[in-house]
């Protein structure tokens, strides 16, 4: 989606861890900031070893740890655990709670998946209940972030930002390369931002461009829509009544204390086509951290290290004259022999075997083969 530049719309009225691991104590100025972690969703664009029971973020694809530990650390470096909200299906409540260690009141349940939007909506909307000042910082379980300390140097700086300005922010990763998978925003007018950190209004956003587009946009400035948020709870909101009728039409039924209505009264759609793509009360902060979204078996070559053939191996993997494949074992052993740019993935129950090539598309090949073949890992 490509939206005209924001500067052009007429302004409106801006008053209408692993458990146990020691954790940095947040910035003083900080005393609002609360973190929401959105873990829903199956993953299955990393099937077999993703099924809905075990998605993706229960599985550790960017090292020794599964991503939702990896982005509680991250979370737990802002804000106390009492700031802290993980959303996520009730299926999915007591495995992260196994591989995290966080206690029930840190959930905010998904009734029904209805993407980003209503999710984000609800958890603002209860955020300020409890703290109308709130300023709000949205992460997702299964990226890959580091180093953890200038992830939390630009979060801190971006939440100034977004608190003077009375902005949506996101935090926006300089690409290197085009990658046609992402969304890409476009810088506007620069923003002061504490610590030497890049800010400015948005422009336009612009999600997942053509490769000649997307080659356009890394030359002219562009920068990857990272998918993480930060912004104060009342004007998220306000934002979010004037620009998301999808969602907007449902605020009473949180109003009367009925998540489950809310949910079923809200259309299916993310936070950035509802709210950020519509309003011009939008922002963006410069990353100065490595970020990937984990999107798939390929973002494994960005995430681990290759071998000298170029094979990326996890798990018990041999491979003799094979080169560039992405092999995992989850279960007994994979062999290579003789063979290139293959992806294989074994499982207890299955074993997959695609090009390499074809791994951004596995997610198009398990609809053909049905419900039953998602199911099973």
């Amino acid at each position: 989606m490509t939206t005209p530049p924001s500067e052009d719309r007429a302004p409106r009225d801006e008053a209408s861890p692993q458990p146990g691991a020691s954790v940095p104590a947040a910035s003083s100025c900080d005393g609002s900031l609360w973190a929401t972690i959105l873990a829903g969703g199956i993953g299955s664009r990393f099937w077999p070893a993703s099924t809905p029971a075990r998605p993706k973020q229960l599985l550790p694809l960017a090292g020794p740890d599964p991503l939702v530990v990896d982005a509680l650390r991250r979370a737990e470096s802002l804000v106390p655990p009492s700031r802290l909200k993980m959303l996520a299906p009730e299926s999915l409540v007591e495995p992260i709670r196994a591989a995290t260690g966080l206690g029930a009141e840190a959930f905010l349940l998904e009734p029904e998946p209805r993407g980003t939007g209503p999710a984000l909506a609800q958890a603002a909307w209860e955020i300020g209940q409890a703290d109308p000042e709130a300023v709000m910082v949205s992460l997702h379980a299964d990226h890959l972030v580091r180093p953890d300390s200038a992830f939390r140097e630009v979060v801190l700086a971006g939440a100034e930002v977004a608190r003077r300005e009375r902005l949506l922010l996101s935090v926006a990763a300089p690409p290197d390369r085009a990658e046609t998978g992402y969304g890409y925003i476009r810088p506007g007018r620069p923003l002061e931002a504490q610590g030497g950190h890049r800010a400015y209004r948005v422009d336009s956003f612009v999600e997942k461009p053509r490769q000649p587009e997307a080659l356009h946009l890394v030359e002219s400035g562009a920068r990857w829509n990272t998918g993480i948020f930060i912004w104060p709870v009342r004007v998220f909101l306000e934002e979010a009544a004037l620009c998301a009728p999808e969602i907007a039409r449902a605020f009473p039924e949180l109003e009367r204390g009925d998540s489950a209505a809310f949910f079923a009264a809200c259309a299916p759609i993310s936070v950035d086509d509802a709210v950020l793509a519509r309003s011009a009360r939008v922002g963006a902060v410069d990353a100065s951290f490595e970020w990937d979204d984990v999107g798939s078996w390929e973002s494994l070559s960005r995430t681990r290290g290759a071998d000298g053939a170029g094979n990326v191996c996890q798990g018990e993997v041999s491979a003799s004259e094979a080169s560039r494949n992405i092999a995992v074992a989850e279960q007994g052993r994979v062999v290579l022999l003789g063979v290139e740019d293959l992806l294989v993935v074994r499982t207890e129950d299955t074993t997959l075997v695609m090009p390499r090539r074809e791994s951004p598309n596995l997610k198009r090949y398990l609809d053909d083969l049905g419900t039953s073949a998602k199911e099973r890992g």
